[in-house]
């Protein structure tokens, strides 16, 4: 017991079994105070992890010394609190990217929508560098402008922001349209049994899956982050849905169950959602476009999103009132995901291939996920500490920079 009294005493959050996770940002995160105005905003880091906090109806500022060799994405991940807050359709986060002369390279704004209860919502703005463009060409100091809206009725609770912006190098010579023709046709349904996975809490310790189906559980209120990885060329399919309850019972919640996709600069690409009567439901993103460079020519977001190769991240939440409803034991989540097309050669970057920090969840599968068995620990308190065991092992498999919940069960194939 020695050795498990040691794991329990190494540093990091742990949450109490049976208790929703919070978002979670990797070891060294940097905290920032926005600025006012433009003059005043902390400079920012390319590919570094910021915390900041944004009030109800605030605007931020923050500095990026751009170059005019590269592109540039800057992405705002707001965590609105605290659990039990009343949200509205309209509470939303939008993040600008503006040049020196107060000109708008680009800009998103998302917003809390039908699923008006806490859950993480992500938006990004980039600088592009193109011959047929004439703002935010030049090299200098750019804004990265962060701005929330908030509903008179809404809970005036204070939102924290997860911060970042990284760059990517322009491409040689190619074709400046984007491709058209893609196949859109739903892909033939899994019969491969399911394999288990955990949910991460956020973009940093994101579970890493493959293709095909898997099993999770989530409670009211929760939200689970997953990423796959996909390179150019390829075409991702992706739906969740919830488990039936093993009684009847009378009730339904029209958003219950909410599926939200980023690409790998945090930008959004796709989102679904599906009601819950205590029956199985089922929810599917829209088909996507394969992934490839090109795509940032489309005039159709979704599209225009699906423009990078790398880790895209699947956040799943299920709504409170779920629990209020039929109860806050955990439900029964599944998740199928499709990959298709075969994997293409990459554009002719001028630079080395852009990185943007993909979540150091492990892959689902690790095995330091079999210490619980190995233990043999049982339940009640002795279980809490094995839980605890579980994470923190977990976690020193991980990435340094992002510890969290990890993945488990049968080794995957990639």
């Amino acid at each position: 017991m020695a050795a498990l009294a040691a794991l329990l005493a190494a540093p990091g959050p742990v949450h109490a079994a049976g208790q929703p996770s919070s978002y979670r940002f990797p070891d060294g995160v940097q905290d920032v105070s926005g600025g006012a105005n433009n003059t005043d905003g902390p400079v920012l880091k390319a590919d570094t992890a910021y915390r900041s906090v944004i009030k109800p109806g605030g605007k931020l500022y923050f500095q990026l010394v751009l170059d005019g060799e590269n592109d540039a994405y800057a992405s705002a991940v707001a965590l609105p609190g605290p659990a039990g807050a009343k949200l509205a359709y309209g509470d939303s986060i939008k993040v600008s990217l503006q040049d020196a002369h107060g000109e708008d390279c680009d800009s998103q704004r998302r917003s809390i929508g039908s699923a008006q209860y806490p859950h993480p919502i992500a938006a990004y703005a980039y600088r592009a560098l193109r011959k047929s463009l004439s703002a935010c060409q030049e090299p200098g100091t750019y804004s990265m402008v962060v701005e929330r809206q908030s509903d008179a009725a809404s809970t005036p609770a204070d939102w924290a922001l997860d911060l970042r912006y990284s760059t990517e190098p322009r491409s040689g010579a190619g074709p400046s349209t984007a491709p058209s023709g893609w196949s859109s046709a739903s892909p033939a349904p899994q019969t491969a049994t399911p394999r288990r996975a955990h949910g991460g809490t956020g973009f940093h310790d994101a579970t890493a899956l493959s293709p095909g189906q898997w099993k999770d559980t989530i409670r009211p209120g929760e939200t689970l982050f997953y990423r796959v990885p996909l390179d150019w060329g390829r075409q991702l399919f992706a739906g969740g849905g919830l488990g039936s309850l093993p009684s009847a019972k009378d009730g339904y919640v029209g958003t219950a169950l909410s599926l939200q996709l980023y690409n790998p600069a945090r930008g959004f690409v796709s989102g679904a959602s599906a009601p819950y009567d205590g029956k199985q439901k089922e929810a599917a993103l829209d088909p996507l476009a394969p992934v490839a460079y090109e795509n940032r020519y489309s005039t159709t977001d979704e599209t225009s999103a699906m423009r990078l190769s790398g880790s895209y991240y699947l956040a799943v939440s299920l709504s409170p009132e779920v629990g209020q409803t039929f109860g806050n034991a955990p439900y029964d989540l599944t998740l199928r995901l499709t990959v298709r097309g075969e994997a293409t050669a990459g554009p002719a970057y001028a630079g080395h291939a852009p990185d943007f920090g993909a979540g150091g969840g492990a892959k689902a599968g690790d095995s330091s996920m079999t210490l619980l068995a190995a233990l043999g620990i049982g339940t009640g308190t002795v279980l809490v500490a094995g839980l605890a065991v579980w994470t923190l092992v977990a976690r020193s498999r991980a990435a340094a920079a992002a510890p969290g919940p990890q993945g488990f069960g049968p080794p995957s194939a990639w």
